[in-house]
């Protein structure tokens, strides 16, 4: 039981996060969202930084499951180019409802002015970054290591601007092949 209602508590912050933003966390609130007294949620959570710290640990933690398992398709090969760059735009935009992905922003931004959560973060960037070298690897790449970081904020910068504008006005697909062929990793057979 406590670990469920563990996990009903970080599961509501994160969607209260994603809703009304960190400033829309109360204990009360949380604690409503997640079905559960007060007491329970300040026995789990003695204060609000520790919660948003586990609500981004855990996030975390099923990111880099996920972008675990999609290095492991993508190291496994056999796709062509463009199907491995269909995978791994549905990988992006489907992956989270839009408001967990919301919420991964803002915790984000809250780590950057709260150096506890930055270790975070930092693990989260480097399960992307790791996924993004799969990725380049697959495409044949030179120096997949160099590239990746850009891949990732490249990647974070379109979903940043669909989440803020409601829609994609950019299509991940065509910017992520743009991209690559810029750095070497499609020809132009596989840009059509």
């Amino acid at each position: 039981m406590k670990d469920n209602a563990r996990q009903q508590i970080i599961a509501a912050t994160l969607k209260l996060i994603g809703s009304n933003g960190i400033g829309g966390v109360s204990n009360r609130a949380v604690a409503q969202a997640a079905e559960v007294s007060p007491g329970t949620l300040t026995y789990h959570f003695p204060d609000q930084e520790n919660l948003l710290s586990e609500a981004l640990n855990s996030f975390v933690d099923d990111e880099v499951a996920r972008l675990t398992a999609m290095k492991k398709r993508l190291d496994a090969g056999g796709a062509d180019p463009r199907t491995t760059l269909e995978e791994t735009r549905v990988e992006v935009e489907d992956r989270v409802d839009p408001t967990e992905h919301l919420a991964q922003f803002e915790l984000y931004l809250h780590a950057a002015r709260v150096d506890d959560l930055k270790g975070a973060a930092d693990r989260c960037y480097r399960a992307y970054d790791h996924s993004a070298e799969s990725l380049l690897t697959t495409m044949g790449v030179t120096d997949p290591a160099r590239y990746a970081p850009l891949i990732t904020s490249f990647v974070d910068g379109l979903e940043l601007r669909r989440l803020a504008l409601g829609e994609a006005t950019v299509d991940l697909g065509e910017a992520l092949t743009v991209l690559l062929a810029g750095i070497g990793g499609l020809d132009a057979a596989d840009r059509k």
